[in-house]
């Protein structure tokens, strides 16, 4: 019978949608969740929601919880990973509150910049001993990777552990093309695309409804103004960075304005509060929005543990789609971030790339894309530059290259000089003390 471990189960919700996913297939009938957190209270609960799930679903599945990451990994055949090194408090909070003391503001700080380094170096030791676990225990088992920052994580697995099965997974794709659906008042099912890029700065490269571009829509909806629409997905950031950025380089990308605007040096910048208004650009939202999801997730939880039946329905992940096509053998197409084996050829060999893909029992097996407009080659080239830095930092342990990684990143190098950029790292790696990996611990006063 298939085995699922989850590292981070105590993502309640998230793992809620991934076990309610498995339970739509019927070739995962008998299938086991193992189920790991080291939050046992929270662990308890999302074992609790997971039963619950099973019974309403009429499948026969088994749940296994633990606090011990190598026993659930003990012949899984996949692994799921969602966690937060850190979490909140204090890392988040660290990431935003040392980087405004100079000036420099951030939107989410979880993929690239100073917040998306640093999440790279809290997080990347723990997934490589989860990868040691599984060269171990379960050495044929496909990790499904779902942890951010997505390139600095997928890089840097493939660096240490060029044997493990893996994929990267994002939901960026699919909320995009649901978002550009309610833009243009069209069927979401009736779009057709392909994308290519990294995670988060991918491109919709061929965008079509009934053969057609959907492009000179956009475009004319934009400059009239019609366009963007109030969002669906993400109500407080509007879509307006994303469709600035298309009319510049002619093409859509795939993560959200608030995203964008921090992964770039165009939209944030020290006295041009103009450029923050006229794009709505919500800074320094996201630590508040922690908080109140915290609550709302908190809540959730307790009114699942209180239901007597949880109903549930499909969500857009990949995971389960992705297990059921390995399982099956019945070919899924999807959207994964893997290191650059010649996938995209326009992009630099090893760094971690999101292409279109195809699962079966083989795996997950990119497409070849190789006609990445060179504008777009060239905004890209800009997060792989800050991503290698952080994946040769961690692994020859060399604590000059997290200076370097900042130093090259896109928003960071447009509002600090070099000295400002050496200063802000510093007080960051201090502050997050034994978080990190030994070589990037600063020296403890005297």
């Amino acid at each position: 019978m298939t085995r699922i471990a989850f590292i981070g189960a105590g993502s309640t919700i998230f793992m809620k949608n991934i076990i309610g996913d498995c339970l739509h297939f019927p070739a995962l009938e008998g299938v086991t969740f193992a189920l790991m957190d080291i939050d046992a209270h929270r662990l308890e609960e999302s074992a609790l929601v997971a039963r619950k799930l099973i019974a309403a679903s009429g499948r026969r599945a088994h749940v296994e919880t633990t606090l011990d990451r190598r026993q659930a990994l003990d012949g899984a055949d996949f692994v799921v990973t969602a966690f937060q090194i850190g979490g909140y408090e204090p890392s988040t909070v660290i990431d935003f509150d040392i980087p405004k003391r100079y000036g420099l503001r951030q939107t989410i700080a979880d993929t690239l910049g100073v917040g998306g380094i640093m999440r790279g170096l809290r997080t990347v030791p723990h997934l490589w001993a989860v990868a040691a676990d599984m060269a171990e225990l379960c050495p044929g088992a496909l990790l499904l990777q779902y942890v951010n920052p997505m390139a600095i994580n997928t890089w840097a697995l493939a660096e240490r552990f060029p044997n493990l099965k893996q994929v990267g997974l994002c939901h960026s794709v699919q909320n995009t093309v649901e978002e550009l659906a309610h833009d243009l008042d069209l069927p979401k099912d009736e779009i057709r695309y392909r994308v290519a890029g990294v995670n988060h700065v991918a491109f919709f490269l061929e965008l079509t409804h009934g053969g057609e571009s959907l492009y000179p829509r956009l475009g004319e909806g934009y400059r009239a103004g019609r366009l963007p629409k109030p969002p669906l997905l993400m109500p407080r950031c509007q879509n307006k960075v994303r469709y600035e950025v298309m009319e510049h380089l002619g093409y859509f990308c795939t993560e959200s304005s608030e995203h964008l605007a921090e992964y770039v040096p165009w939209f944030i910048k020290s006295g041009r509060e103009d450029l923050i208004e006229t794009f709505q650009i919500p800074l320094d939202e996201y630590p508040k929005r922690c908080v109140e999801q915290m609550a709302d997730w908190s809540a959730q939880a307790a009114s699942y543990r209180d239901a007597g039946e949880i109903s549930f329905e499909k969500s857009h992940e990949f995971a389960a789609e992705i297990i059921n096509a390995v399982v099956t053998d019945a070919p899924f197409p999807i959207y994964g971030n893997l290191p650059n084996r010649g996938q995209a050829p326009q992009l630099p060999m090893g760094a971690a790339v999101e292409v279109p893909c195809m699962v079966d029992a083989n795996g997950v097996q990119p497409t070849v894309v190789d006609d990445i407009p060179p504008q777009l080659v060239a905004v890209m080239r800009s997060q792989i530059n800050v991503q290698e830095l952080v994946v040769r930092a961690l692994s020859d342990e060399n604590v000059e290259h997290i200076y370097h990684a900042a130093m090259m990143d896109p928003h960071t190098a447009a509002e600090l000089d070099l000295r400002q950029i050496r200063a802000l790292v510093s007080d960051l790696l201090t502050a997050h003390g034994d978080m990190l990996p030994a070589f990037a611990r600063m020296p403890k006063a005297a």
